[in-house]
């Protein structure tokens, strides 16, 4: 069933949907910019969520286990 299930996902998936799929619970690298300068960089334990009542994005930091939200121009990373 399970088979079943993710080969339906990838008949009407783009790339991007599938790679989005595939970073469930893979670390990420976030960077926070401002005025084209890295103000804040961290590593995610999981996944990054886009939060739903704001621009910004939402993780479980790495080093200190803390959830943080940021906004602004910001890239995230996934990491393997």
């Amino acid at each position: 069933m399970a088979l079943l299930l993710v080969g339906l996902m990838g008949i009407g998936c783009s790339d991007a949907e599938r790679g989005q799929f595939g970073a469930m619970g893979s670390k990420h690298k976030i960077e926070l910019y401002s005025g084209g300068q890295l103000v804040r960089s961290w590593t995610s334990t999981g996944k990054v969520n886009s939060s739903k009542d704001s621009d910004g994005y939402y993780f479980q930091d790495e080093t200190t286990d803390v959830n943080v939200e940021v906004s602004g121009t910001v890239v995230i990373t996934r990491l393997k």
